[in-house]
C-alpha cells in the first residue's frame, strides 16, 4: 500500500525554499501566512487597522465575478500526490472553493512573467469544496513534475495554511554534470524517510532536510526505551548508489544522544511497507559505534562495501535523538 500522501516531503516547506511569490490581492492578511511553519493560532480581540487579524492569507470581499488567486514556487521540484487546505479559524470568511494548477519552469522567472500567459498552466486539482475551521484534505494523481503553483480560492476569502505533499525530483542531467559525491539520502536529491520505530519529539523527515538542525526540535527524536530492542529509521534514496561516507549528527542532543548506531543497507524494488522492513535483505554498512553528544561524526574507513543500494536502514542504541544524516556516495546512472 503506498504511503499516506501526508507522509511525504512538503514541496512548498519555506525551509526547503517554498514561497508565495504573488497574490491578486491580501487585503486582510498576507499572502506569506500561508506556507509559515506554524500551527495557526487565533487571538481573541486583535485588530489590524484594516479588519480583525487572522493568521493566514485572506482577501477582501470580491463584489465582481472572479476568484482570487496567488502564485507559489515549490522549495523543491517535485511531483504532487495531495494537498492540504487548512481553514483553521476562517468560519464565516473561508472560500466556497479552491483549485490547484501546475507548470514545470526551467531557471526562476520573474514573477511577471509567472502572473502573466506565458507558461502553460495544467489543472491537478479541480474546484473543490471547501469546510471552514478545517483540514481539507485532497489526493492528486497528476502525476507530472511541477516547480510552480497557481492556487485559486472561489470567489473570495482566507486560507490558514498550504501544504503541499509529495515526491521530489531532482534535476539528475544538473547533477550529474556536477560529479563527485551526492547525499544520496537529502530531501533535496530525492530522499526519504519512509518509516521509523517511533518520533515521539522529534518527526523522522527532519534527518535528511538540508543544513545543520536549528534546535532539538530540528531532529528525529525517540522516547525513552524502557524494555529491551533499539530504535530505528528507513530512508530510501533519491537514486540507487554506492555509499563511501556516512555523517551523524547528534547537534543539540546533549542528555538525550543515541549510545550508539549502525547502518544497514538493501538493494529493493518498488515499495517498502513497514511489515517488509526485517526480511528485506539487509547488508552492514557500518557496524555498531558510539556516539558523542552533539558532535558531527564522519565515517569512511569504517564503512563496508554493500555494493548499489536502494534504502538504508539507521539503527540508534537504545533511543534518542540524531539531528541529521548524511549518506555520501555514487549514483548508480544506469538508472532514472
Amino acid at each position: 500500500m503506498p504511503l499516506d500522501f501526508t507522509e511525504l516531503v512538503d514541496l512548498t516547506s519555506e525551509r526547503l525554499g517554498g514561497a508565495v511569490l504573488y497574490a491578486n490581492d491580501e487585503f486582510f492578511a498576507p499572502k506569506e501566512n500561508l506556507l509559515r511553519a506554524s500551527t495557526p493560532v487565533f487571538i481573541e480581540g486583535k485588530y489590524t487597522d484594516r479588519g480583525k487579524w487572522m493568521d493566514g492569507w485572506e482577501s477582501r470581499r470580491r463584489r465582481t465575478q472572479g476568484f482570487d488567486w496567488c502564485v507559489i514556487r515549490l522549495g523543491l521540484p517535485g511531483v504532487v500526490r495531495g494537498v492540504l487546505v487548512d481553514t483553521s479559524f476562517f468560519r464565516g470568511n473561508y472560500p466556497e472553493q479552491c483549485s490547484i494548477e501546475a507548470c514545470a519552469v526551467e531557471g526562476v522567472p520573474d514573477v511577471e512573467r509567472l502572473a502573466g500567459d506565458e507558461f502553460k498552466w495544467t489543472e491537478i486539482l479541480p474546484p473543490s469544496q471547501l469546510q471552514g475551521d478545517s483540514r481539507n484534505l485532497f489526493p492528486v494523481t497528476h502525476g507530472e513534475r511541477a516547480t510552480h503553483l497557481r492556487f485559486k480560492i472561489y470567489p473570495d476569502g482566507g486560507v490558514a495554511r498550504l501544504r503541499v505533499y509529495g515526491e521530489v525530483a531532482p534535476d539528475w542531467r544538473r547533477l550529474a554534470r556536477t560529479g563527485g559525491e551526492l547525499d544520496l539520502a537529502a530531501v533535496e536529491n530525492g530522499g526519504l524517510v519512509v518509516a521509523a520505530s517511533d518520533m515521539f519529539f522529534g518527526h523522522r523527515h527532519n534527518l535528511i532536510m538540508p543544513g545543520r538542525g536549528l534546535d532539538m526540535s530540528d531532529g528525529w527524536e525517540t522516547r525513552r526505551r524502557r524494555g529491551p530492542g533499539y530504535d530505528w529509521a528507513v530512508i530510501k534514496l533519491g537514486t540507487r548508489g554506492a555509499i563511501r561516507r556516512v555523517e551523524v549528527d547528534t547537534a543539540h542532543f546533549k542528555g538525550n544522544f543515541p549510545e550508539s548506531c549502525s547502518l544497514e543497507a538493501c538493494r529493493a524494488d518498488g515499495v517498502v511497507e513497514d511489515s517488509s522492513i526485517p526480511a528485506l535483505p539487509w547488508k552492514d554498512v557500518l557496524a555498531r559505534t558510539r556516539l558523542q553528544a552533539h558532535t558531527r561524526h564522519t565515517y569512511e574507513e569504517e564503512i563496508q562495501d554493500a555494493g548499489a543500494v536502494t534504502h538504508v536502514r539507521f539503527n540508534i542504541f537504545p533511543d534518542g535523538g540524531v539531528s541529521r544524516l548524511r549518506i555520501y556516495g555514487h549514483a548508480d546512472r544506469s538508472v532514472g
